[in-house]
């Protein structure tokens, strides 16, 4: 048996999204474990997820997982806060890899963070109104207070790629303009999007509020999961690997590989298109 999960260390990890959003994800963990290879798959044709219902979220999420495990990959990674806070426990049980959400490593990098123990979550529709954040804040530390606040055009002018436009900046003012009045020394950003924002939320938010973009504390936790599982890609000698990188998306490839090269920063050149609905 132990061989066979030796030969299981060499397969990829799995990532995806609604769309871009967890490219920032990926790019924490290409960063801490350069060695992996990685399938990302952004749903862009049926973006954004956070203002669909809960079921139609969950038959997305086993649809972009059954994708992904078509790659035969041994993780996954759902990059994609809406998916988790519907369907992780669905998610769980199911599958019969290891599944690493996006919440809970947010939610203690927040709590870890905090001075005031004010902790202000943003996210889609279907994120804030799951409470998922609120729980696993209070789970951490009962004594958190917990302000969430939807933002559901934030997904859409990221994957317009209207990151530093004025009209962005106009959009996050209305929505945050009285977050203050509750006094958070920690925010939350709880959509993998929102750090493609980062710098307009904090201008908007100014210096005394602590943005937490949780892609960091995914990659940690990507880590441990690997080592513990004894999944994690251990290079043989000198011939050292370096991980290789797929992209796949259900819609555009041109607007998926400008958007995404101008947010990684390099040419992405292997972009498919699939059908989701085959899966």
């Amino acid at each position: 048996m132990h061989d066979a999960h030796q030969n299981d260390s060499k397969k990829a990890i799995g990532i995806f999204d609604s769309g871009l959003g967890g490219l920032t994800v990926l790019k924490e963990i290409a960063k801490l474990l350069p060695g992996e290879d990685l399938v990302y798959f952004g749903d862009s044709g049926r973006t954004p997820y956070g203002t669909k219902s809960k079921d139609t979220v969950i038959r997305y999420t086993q649809q972009d997982i059954n994708f992904l495990l078509s790659q035969n990959v041994k993780m996954i990674v759902i990059a994609c806060n809406t998916a988790s806070a519907c369907s992780l426990d669905i998610v769980s049980e199911k599958y019969h890899v290891p599944v690493v959400e996006v919440v809970g490593p947010g939610s203690r990098a927040a709590s870890r963070v905090t001075k005031n123990n004010s902790i202000a979550v943003i996210g889609t529709s279907a994120t804030i109104s799951s409470h998922v954040y609120e729980k696993a804040l209070k789970k951490i530390n009962p004594a958190i207070t917990y302000v969430g606040k939807a933002c559901p055009l934030f997904v859409p002018l990221v994957e317009e790629g209207w990151w530093d436009k004025k009209i962005t900046e106009d959009v996050i003012a209305e929505y945050l303009g009285n977050l203050k009045c509750s006094n958070p020394d920690t925010l939350i950003l709880g959509c993998t999007h929102y750090p493609l924002l980062q710098s307009a939320i904090a201008k908007v938010l100014g210096p005394d509020i602590n943005l937490v973009n949780s892609a960091g504390a995914v990659a940690a936790e990507v880590k441990e999961v690997l080592i513990k599982e004894n999944l994690l890609r251990i290079s043989d000698g000198d011939n050292i690997h370096h991980g290789r990188v797929s992209y796949f998306t259900s819609d555009s490839v041109e607007k998926f590989a400008s958007l995404g090269s101008m947010f990684l920063g390099k040419e992405l050149d292997n972009v498919t298109k699939i059908d989701i609905d085959a899966y």
